[in-house]
């Protein structure tokens, strides 16, 4: 019976080994381009001759798909020597293994982009100008180490002569008659935004009257620290997706800023670009080998870029709040060259600095071999960190609760019911809150928002500007009473901004404890000058605001009042009350009767009796 059998199949062997690694993949093609399933017989089956005709043959589907196997099976055998110098890198020990990763991370996002693009290219047309920045940047960096010593030797000679020196004045007075220029024709239909450019002013007026060395200020510090300020602030505010090239830009702008000679060290400007997103004591410890021999200056600007972010930890937690995501990341990142351009006005370089070149800096990668002991490491390492930040935590925030207590007391005294730091700052800083910017009506809630943050933190504060928030969108009444519900679009997103950032006095414990551990022997120099950093940190959070506020444009489609009172409504939002606002105040007669018995459900009005 067996020799009577037709053989249907022979089992052909394509199996072929290159440097000990066997092919499976080809055959796997090969078998099933066949019809069998691997590791089955291919021999006769039982009752072969006597199978029922009508029945399909099994796997007879794969047949249509031949043309493809085939196509497949013939890239394998072309590219075998590709796969298998791919697999030796994943799978190998030495260096070349990074080398091969990278390769194939850059084959599979090419890979990727290009089936994004073929299946929805406008979907995907972010993702691809994201890419060509990526791309833009590297070919810069190959272009400057290649061609960079020539062009030098070129522009050298410029700088020994009065040409160099008309230049930078022209650029400056260009640059300078542009600013004006471009405020005049921005704020012709807006003039709340020239408001936001005085507080600039008198901020930086204040901030130079304080400053700790009149005669060495660098006002081209100043200049180019918050010129970038400005130009991210435009790129991130009145662009949607411009905050997610910063992360990708960072390494520029920190070359940027060493080439344009405004008194920055690269050990300041490895912290300023890192430490964006990053806890106030988590940026220097980047820079712990160098903080013993930093320089009183370099300090303060570390301090004061540490005070003006956020850690990006924290980013969701103020998200879920319900916080502006776009408005937290742009002011984190704006706050970086801010924070530059006011630590060199408010305490100017007097001493010489041994990091002002690049040579002199070389942070090291540490001596973990594998992901794992980096984190054990790292876990060991901060024990010392967290116990300090904690135990000066709990001690400035015991004095600040200690003196909060007092002035209660002392005020019911004299019939002032919860007097406190709080309430004195939400007087205090009501014209701060102009300053930025905001009208003159929302000014006490923002100035309330800013002692909570400035007193207690920022946690607390983003809480109550969250609430505020709710209000508005759940379409509460505007005024309960002598009490503000809720503030307008424009004085949150200023709020945001001037929130943003860990300069309050409960963080003066923090910031001591954490630089203390790193550098025990600068105590002394940490506690001279952390005040002042809070200070100008503060004034780097309120100097963003005051940018937004000039660069800040209402967004949005106006509602359609018509359509939205005529439509049924079980509940209020902000755009019914805005609708009804107008409706109340409208002597319109195309206003129907209904939608003013649906405005008159959710809100009391002279009108409704």
């Amino acid at each position: 019976m067996e020799d009577d059998a037709p053989r249907r199949r022979e089992s052909i062997s394509l199996t072929f080994v290159a440097n000990g690694l066997e092919n499976k993949g080809v055959e796997l093609l090969e078998s099933l381009e066949e019809g069998r399933i691997p590791g089955h017989d291919s021999g006769p089956e039982e009752g072969g001759d006597n199978r029922n005709e009508a029945s399909p043959e099994p796997f007879s589907g794969w047949r249509s798909l031949q043309p493809a196997l085939r196509a497949t099976r013939r890239f394998c055998r072309e590219h075998a020597q590709l796969f298998q110098w791919i697999c030796t890198g994943l799978l190998s020990t030495d260096t070349h293994r990074d080398h091969a990763c990278h390769l194939s991370a850059c084959f599979a996002f090419a890979a990727f982009l290009l089936t994004a693009g073929l299946l929805d290219f406008q979907r995907a047309l972010a993702l691809f100008v994201l890419t060509c920045v990526v791309l833009t940047f590297l070919a810069h960096s190959l272009l400057r180490r290649l061609l960079g010593p020539r062009l030098l030797r070129c522009v050298k000679p410029l700088g020994h002569c009065r040409l160099s020196f008309w230049v930078e004045r022209g650029l400056a007075l260009t640059a300078f008659l542009g600013l004006i220029l471009w405020l005049i024709l921005d704020t012709s239909q807006r003039p709340e935004q020239l408001v936001s450019f005085a507080g600039i002013c008198v901020f930086i007026g204040l901030l130079f009257a304080c400053s700790k060395h009149h005669y060495a200020v660098s006002w081209r510090a100043v200049f180019w620290g918050l010129g970038l300020q400005f130009v991210l602030g435009l790129f991130v505010i009145r662009t949607e997706p411009g905050f997610i090239a910063f992360q990708w830009m960072g390494n520029q702008i920190q070359i940027f800023l060493s080439y344009t000679d405004v008194g920055s060290s690269f050990v300041f400007g490895e912290a300023m670009v890192k430490g964006v997103f990053a806890f106030q004591t988590e940026a220097p410890l980047l820079i712990q080998p160098y903080l013993a021999d930093m320089t009183l200056s370099e300090i303060h600007a570390v301090m004061t870029g540490g005070y003006a972010t956020i850690a990006g930890s924290l980013l969701g937690a103020y998200i879920s709040f319900g916080i502006d995501a776009a408005s937290l990341i742009a002011a984190s990142v704006m706050a970086a060259p801010c924070a530059l351009a006011l630590s060199k006005l408010v305490y100017p370089e007097v001493e010489e600095s041994k990091f002002r070149s690049p040579e002199g800096v070389e942070l090291t990668c540490g001596d973990a071999q594998n992901l794992l002991e980096a984190a054990s490491s790292g876990a060991a390492v901060s024990v010392k960190l967290v116990a300090n930040i904690g135990a000066n935590l709990i001690a400035f925030l015991a004095l600040l609760a200690f003196i909060n207590a007092a002035l209660s007391w002392l005020g019911a005294m004299v019939g002032v019911q919860e007097l406190s730091f709080q309430l004195i700052c939400s007087y205090a800083l009501r014209p701060v809150a102009f300053l930025m910017g905001v009208a003159w009506e929302d000014c006490p809630v923002v100035a309330e928002l800013l002692g909570i943050k400035l007193f207690l933190n920022e946690f607390v504060a983003y809480q109550g500007l969250s609430q505020y928030k709710q209000r508005r969108l759940s379409g509460a009444e505007e005024w309960v009473g002598p009490k503000k519900q809720w503030i307008s679009v424009r004085a949150e997103i200023l709020t945001t901004f001037a929130l943003c950032g860990f300069a309050n006095f409960s963080s003066i414990g923090i910031m001591l404890g954490g630089l203390t551990s790193m550098a025990p022997r600068r105590k002394s120099d940490f506690s001279q000058i952390v005040l002042r950093a809070l200070c100008t940190g503060t004034c780097v959070s309120l100097v963003n605001a005051c940018v937004a506020g000039i660069l800040y444009v209402p967004r949005g489609i106006a509602a359609d009042c018509r359509t939205l009172l005529n439509a049924t409504l079980s509940n209020s939002s902000f755009e019914v009350y805005q609708c009804c606002r107008q409706a109340f105040q409208s002597t319109n007669p195309e206003v129907s009767r209904g939608a003013l018995d649906i405005c008159c459900r959710f809100y009391n009005h002279t009108i409704c009796a």
